[in-house]
């Protein structure tokens, strides 16, 4: 157990509880199998990515002038003649009209040459990196009491130490823009209509070598999230709130949430989703930076997951390939704990997008370990022809079985199982016991968690009734 010191406001009393990241989702990588014909997916892909474009104007900051560098990133970030197939854009997967992540509900995207190829990892939001550090074994946690522990860079296994080096894994993946080589990108760069203004950004002679061009173009995609403020806008009501703001009044209900954000013995979202001062000069980022292992459910909607000897273990690869796969390495399994900014908007969750609503994702950690059932296969038991009427239908699993066994964690393998982290609410209680949050717990938290939500991505008027309001 850790403690959290969980900031709800400068003039606020400090709620004080027990901290082993858990997080209210390892939530939130790369530009999936999906539910929509590729062709569909083709054409909105390259439709967001038109839109955001033109949409560029009001979308992006219109006050302050970005650097010659950030200018450049900005028309790369709207570009799709940069990927293989030229239909696909940086913002085709983080379409700034959708909290700069995915506008579809795909558990991973496709890409590739024909946008067609499915990725591997959800696509997480780009808002809100500008104070990620880059990853360290035992990096210190901002709440100053934890133990240092993983924690850091970007990508979901956080293979990237900088904004600029996960701008080019994209470019090169072959399931996303699928260029066959950093020089490919060049190629492009130099003959596309602002190749003047990137010389004048880098210098007249930066396209006589690929590698540092290729370099330069990760520096201006970084340049553009670091400086257009629409990557970090901070226009939430929960703004208004700790800013003591007009507009910033919690309803009953988002108080209450609150308070089961907070609460250790309940949702203890905090004890990951930290919204203290945190690192480099942060405040209220809803993350602590960290990494946990909570076993998800395998999702079969990924197309790699169909070779079941394919694993995806975070930190322990594929994609990472410095923590070695081996009995007693204690980061397999662990996945980065994103911010919760904006989560309300999100439709996919998890490194494996295999939930696809917010009251799902609060579900399953509520019940991962009272009704593993609900969330995992059933190997070996009679199905009943019809569910008791009280067997919750909100589960991935909605057929009730009599007998067999809940094969649990069923997308880790068993030398990891000891990873995983049981700090509340995944505190490991026995199957059928109480679970840790209440049915108004549950929907007080969903209201709290909609104040995180920035103001673009709110309707123009607020709801005048509703659950949330009370």
């Amino acid at each position: 157990m850790r403690d959290v010191l969980f900031h709800v406001r400068a003039s606020a009393a400090a709620f004080l509880g027990a901290c082993v990241c858990v997080g209210l989702g390892t939530l939130l990588a790369a530009c999936g199998p999906s539910d929509k014909p590729d062709a569909d997916l083709a054409a909105s892909g390259a439709a967001a990515s038109a839109a955001s474009d033109a949409a560029s104007g009001t979308a992006l900051n219109p006050v302050t002038p970005l650097s010659p560098v950030a200018e450049v990133g900005r028309k790369m970030f709207f570009d799709a003649t940069l990927s293989g197939s030229g239909r696909m854009a940086c913002a085709t997967c983080h379409d700034p009209k959708n909290a700069y992540g995915p506008s579809n509900d795909l558990s991973v995207q496709l890409g590739g040459p024909e946008l067609k190829s499915a990725g591997l990892r959800a696509v997480p939001s780009l808002r809100y990196k500008d104070a990620t550090p880059p990853y360290a074994d035992l990096l210190d946690n901002p709440d100053g009491v934890s133990v240092p522990g993983p924690g850091g860079g970007f990508a979901w296994d956080g293979r990237a130490a900088t904004l600029a080096e996960q701008a080019g894994m994209p470019l090169l993946d072959p399931n996303e823009m699928a260029n066959a080589s950093a020089a490919d990108v060049v190629k492009k760069l130099q003959a596309g209509p602002y190749a003047e203004q990137f010389r004048q950004a880098f210098g007249a002679t930066i396209f006589d070598n690929a590698d540092q061009a290729f370099a330069a173009a990760g520096k201006a995609l970084q340049a553009f999230q670091l400086e257009d403020v629409s990557f970090h806008p901070y226009s939430s009501k929960f703004d208004l709130y700790i800013g003591n703001k007009i507009g910033g009044v919690l309803t009953a209900a988002e108080a209450r949430g609150l308070k089961v954000f907070a609460d250790p013995n309940g949702g203890n979202c905090a004890s990951c989703h930290y919204q203290g001062a945190g690192l480099n000069g942060s405040t209220a980022i809803f993350t602590d930076f960290s990494y946990e292992a909570i076993g998800v459910p395998r999702n079969a909607a990924i197309p790699a997951n169909a070779d079941a000897s394919y694993v995806d273990i975070g930190l322990c690869g594929p994609q990472r390939t410095d923590h070695a796969p081996v009995k007693g390495n204690t980061f397999c399994g662990m996945f980065k704990s994103p911010t919760l900014r904006n989560v309300a908007t999100r439709r996919s969750f998890f490194h494996n997008g295999i939930f696809h609503s917010l009251e799902q994702t609060i579900r399953f950690y509520n019940t991962r370990d009272t009704m593993p059932e609900l969330w995992y296969p059933t190997e070996g038991g009679t199905p009943k022809a019809a569910p008791d009427a009280d067997f919750p239908t909100y589960g991935l699993i909605t057929t009730q079985y009599v007998g067999g066994k809940v094969r649990k964690f069923d997308d880790l393998p068993k030398q990891f199982v000891g990873n995983i982290d049981t700090q509340m609410p995944l505190d490991g209680r026995a199957a059928h016991s109480k679970p840790p949050m209440s049915e108004q717990d549950i929907a007080d938290l969903i209201c709290f968690l909609n104040t995180l939500n920035d103001k673009d991505t709110q309707p123009a008027k607020a709801p005048a009734a509703g659950a949330c309001t009370s």
